[in-house]
């Protein structure tokens, strides 16, 4: 297959996360003793693949599940704005370029929103241009880092400039009243949910990075009740389905025959498979049903286990351990995948430039 215009190539990329905060001190401290030590309350959290996540307000310090959505919106813009900065200078600083060389910035969050925006009150204060163009995707989930990427992508190959996106989620602020053990689904988001912010930068025509070469999405028809996230009243309410990571397991073997087919890859030659860690499960599933082995999907755990479920912001941090990892050689195709509400499945199919 293809392309014209320029190349798309990530040549930056950064994160920022707040303070850590130690996934069994979380179930101790906080969730313990609202839920009764429950016992299935405790192995979700025990079992989550999680040591450590990082989160904004502190659950242990701060109690937010009384607070008004209007609340959590003021502190989301505080939070958002400095670690989302972080972010993109860092990978603006790695992929050499200052931030009046950006010709687009892509923004995605689905935990919270403002007017001005975080694109604009980032753009500002990091010095981008005026006219830098500005895209917001809002509401989206943890697939949304791959469609925001798409979109910077286009946009480096029509216009031959530079492109960031920024990944930012605050899940921290979305704590609900949990005193029911048998509400597993907020017991499941409590215990898999944390803060971060991840960035790229897209250069065209860049002698080194990862090229993005495709992007897939596939939504399965009769699951948009499996995965929801609704504004109440007192922040953003998750609904989480127990069965989403058969029903993903079920899509994902011919999704990525879509993705890789055209460009004459089997799933045995990609490289580095950066899958969306979105739970245990759902990389367990992964792995089993294309055959990869532990050491495949190890970047996807290991940033599970330091970072927990940031949502649109977790891929494109397992990228950014595959990138510097790896012992990528140039051609070596890399895939990255992500699930959300849908339910749907995005992927990416990049290729090492060097």
């Amino acid at each position: 297959m293809r392309l014209s215009g320029h190349r798309a190539v990530l040549t930056g990329q950064g994160r920022a996360v707040p303070k850590p905060v130690p996934q069994e001190e979380i179930w101790e401290e906080v969730f313990a003793p609202r839920l009764n030590s429950d016992r299935i309350a405790r192995h979700i959290f025990r079992h989550a693949g999680i040591t450590t996540r990082h989160a904004a307000v502190d659950p242990r310090d701060t109690d937010v599940s009384g607070w008004s959505t209007g609340d959590r919106m003021r502190r989301y813009v505080t939070e958002a704005r400095s670690l989302g900065g972080k972010a993109v200078a860092e990978a603006l600083s790695e992929a050499g370029l200052t931030a009046s060389q950006i010709g687009l910035f892509v923004v995605v969050s689905c935990t919270g929103y403002a007017t001005p925006g975080l694109d604009i009150l980032i753009a500002d204060e990091l010095g981008m241009a005026p006219d830098v163009r500005r895209l917001l995707v809002g509401h989206m989930g943890c697939y949304a880092a791959i469609p925001g990427l798409n979109a910077a992508a286009d946009f480096v190959r029509a216009q031959g400039r530079p492109a960031v996106l920024l990944c930012v989620e605050l899940t921290s602020l979305h704590m609900q009243r949990s005193d029911d053990p048998t509400d597993l689904q907020t017991v499941v988001s409590h215990a898999l949910f944390a803060d971060a912010a991840a960035a790229v930068v897209v250069e065209p025509d860049a002698p080194v990075g990862l090229e993005l070469l495709h992007t897939t999405a596939a939504t399965v028809p009769g699951t948009q009740p499996l995965m929801t996230w609704d504004v109440t009243a007192h922040g953003f309410r998750m609904g989480l389905s127990p069965k989403v990571p058969d029903v993903l397991a079920g899509e994902v073997g011919e999704a990525m025959r879509g993705l890789l087919t055209p460009f004459g890859h089997g799933v045995d030659e990609v490289a580095g498979w950066a899958v969306h860690p979105g739970g245990r499960r759902i990389v367990d599933v992964v792995a089993e049903r294309l055959r990869l082995g532990d050491e495949k999907v190890a970047e996807s755990r290991a940033v599970l286990d330091a970072y927990g479920n940031c949502s649109s912001a977790t891929v494109l941090m397992v990228l950014d351990e595959i990138r510097r990892k790896r012992p990528l050689r140039a051609d070596d195709p890399v895939v990255a995948m992500a699930f959300g509400p849908g339910l749907t499945l995005c992927s990416a199919l990049l290729r090492t430039v060097c």
